[in-house]
Protein backbone atom coordinates (compact mmCIF):
# COMPACT_ATOMS: atom_id res chain seq x y z
CA UNK A 1 0.00 0.00 0.00
CA UNK A 2 2.92 2.63 0.76
CA UNK A 3 4.21 1.89 -2.61
CA UNK A 4 0.40 2.97 -4.25
CA UNK A 5 0.58 6.11 -1.86
CA UNK A 6 4.26 7.21 -3.26
CA UNK A 7 2.72 6.99 -6.90
CA UNK A 8 -0.30 8.88 -5.56
CA UNK A 9 2.71 11.51 -4.28
CA UNK A 10 4.32 11.75 -7.29
CA UNK A 11 1.53 12.41 -9.25
CA UNK A 12 0.07 15.22 -7.13
CA UNK A 13 3.63 16.72 -6.86
CA UNK A 14 3.77 16.48 -11.28
CA UNK A 15 0.67 18.44 -11.44
CA UNK A 16 1.00 20.74 -9.13
CA UNK A 17 4.27 21.37 -10.68
CA UNK A 18 2.70 21.57 -13.98
CA UNK A 19 0.07 24.26 -12.95
CA UNK A 20 2.65 26.22 -11.33
CA UNK A 21 3.76 27.26 -14.68
CA UNK A 22 0.47 28.56 -15.50
CA UNK A 23 0.26 30.54 -12.14
CA UNK A 24 1.40 33.90 -13.52
CA UNK A 25 3.42 34.53 -10.17
CA UNK A 26 0.36 32.91 -8.33
CA UNK A 27 -1.92 35.98 -9.81
CA UNK A 28 -3.93 33.12 -11.40
CA UNK A 29 -6.56 31.62 -8.68
CA UNK A 30 -7.49 28.28 -10.09
CA UNK A 31 -3.86 27.48 -11.68
CA UNK A 32 -2.77 28.84 -8.19
CA UNK A 33 -5.55 26.51 -5.95
CA UNK A 34 -4.18 23.46 -8.29
CA UNK A 35 -0.44 24.22 -7.25
CA UNK A 36 -0.87 24.41 -3.56
CA UNK A 37 -3.55 21.57 -3.15
CA UNK A 38 -1.19 19.19 -5.55
CA UNK A 39 1.75 20.36 -3.15
CA UNK A 40 -0.33 19.56 -0.16
CA UNK A 41 -1.84 16.57 -0.87
CA UNK A 42 1.68 15.47 -1.93
CA UNK A 43 3.82 16.00 1.13
CA UNK A 44 0.49 14.75 3.28
CA UNK A 45 0.80 10.83 1.26
CA UNK A 46 5.06 11.37 1.89
CA UNK A 47 4.59 11.96 5.66
CA UNK A 48 2.49 8.74 5.51
CA UNK A 49 5.06 6.27 3.85
CA UNK A 50 7.52 7.07 6.08
CA UNK A 51 7.41 3.97 8.05
CA UNK A 52 7.10 1.89 5.96
CA UNK A 53 9.82 2.69 3.07
CA UNK A 54 13.15 4.44 4.13
CA UNK A 55 13.02 8.14 3.58
CA UNK A 56 16.02 7.89 1.03
CA UNK A 57 14.38 5.31 -1.25
CA UNK A 58 11.41 7.78 -0.75
CA UNK A 59 12.51 10.85 -1.74
CA UNK A 60 15.04 9.47 -4.26
CA UNK A 61 12.11 7.87 -6.16
CA UNK A 62 9.54 10.67 -5.57
CA UNK A 63 12.03 13.57 -7.15
CA UNK A 64 13.21 11.21 -9.75
CA UNK A 65 10.34 9.57 -11.42
CA UNK A 66 8.63 13.92 -11.09
CA UNK A 67 11.46 15.18 -12.29
CA UNK A 68 10.58 12.51 -15.77
CA UNK A 69 7.61 12.96 -16.04
CA UNK A 70 7.47 16.87 -15.85
CA UNK A 71 10.23 16.23 -18.58
CA UNK A 72 7.85 14.34 -20.68
CA UNK A 73 4.90 16.46 -20.01
CA UNK A 74 6.83 19.14 -20.95
CA UNK A 75 7.62 18.02 -24.21
CA UNK A 76 4.39 16.22 -25.39
CA UNK A 77 2.15 19.11 -24.25
CA UNK A 78 3.62 22.09 -23.72
CA UNK A 79 6.35 22.17 -26.69
CA UNK A 80 9.05 21.90 -24.80
CA UNK A 81 12.66 20.12 -26.22
CA UNK A 82 14.16 17.10 -25.08
CA UNK A 83 18.10 17.13 -26.58
CA UNK A 84 19.60 14.05 -26.06
CA UNK A 85 21.59 15.11 -22.96
CA UNK A 86 17.98 15.51 -21.21
CA UNK A 87 16.77 12.08 -23.02
CA UNK A 88 19.93 10.69 -21.33
CA UNK A 89 19.27 11.50 -18.11
CA UNK A 90 15.79 10.90 -17.80
CA UNK A 91 16.91 7.40 -18.87
CA UNK A 92 19.85 7.64 -15.82
CA UNK A 93 17.05 7.99 -13.34
CA UNK A 94 14.68 5.73 -14.21
CA UNK A 95 17.28 2.91 -13.96
CA UNK A 96 18.35 4.75 -10.73
CA UNK A 97 14.71 4.21 -9.42
CA UNK A 98 15.13 0.59 -10.52
CA UNK A 99 18.20 -0.44 -9.07
CA UNK A 100 16.95 1.12 -6.28
CA UNK A 101 13.93 -1.31 -5.87
CA UNK A 102 15.93 -4.08 -7.12
CA UNK A 103 18.27 -3.68 -3.60
CA UNK A 104 15.33 -2.36 -1.66
CA UNK A 105 15.55 -5.30 0.72
CA UNK A 106 19.27 -4.40 1.43
CA UNK A 107 18.34 -1.28 2.83
CA UNK A 108 17.35 -0.66 6.42
CA UNK A 109 14.52 1.23 7.85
Amino acid sequence: MAWVILGFAIITEVIATTALRHTEGFTRIIPTAITLLGYGLSFFALSRILNDIPLAITYAVWSGAGISLVAIIGWLWLGQKLDAGALVGIGLIIAGAIVINLFLSSVAH
